[in-house]
């Protein structure tokens, strides 16, 4: 597991204690792995998902470190979404 997988995973699972996620979300980091996110926390795994957010390992760590809007990454073609855009934007919401 790469060093980057393990800080967004530890990031991740603060936000979730912080807020609320009611779903299952994916974020598919082009060439590193797969995070996965649910009402539990996040963990590193590739699994079945509401929703998928796919973009680089760049891309989600501006993110992560609140440099990039989840919206404008998305508007701007960084970042892609498949599925559940409710759930989408409730985890942008919680990124935020």
């Amino acid at each position: 597991m790469s060093d980057f997988l393990q800080k967004a995973v530890t990031e991740l699972n603060q936000k979730v204690a912080a807020g609320s996620f009611d779903g299952r979300a994916k974020f598919d980091i082009v060439g590193d792995g797969a995070i996965m996110i649910d009402e539990n926390g996040a963990r590193v795994a590739d699994e079945e998902a509401d929703v998928t957010l796919s973009a680089d390992a760049d891309t989600f760590r501006a993110i992560f470190d609140g440099d990039v809007n989840p919206t404008s990454a998305f508007m701007s073609g960084k970042l892609s979404v498949d599925g559940d855009m409710g759930k989408a934007m409730q985890l942008a919401a919680l990124l935020a």
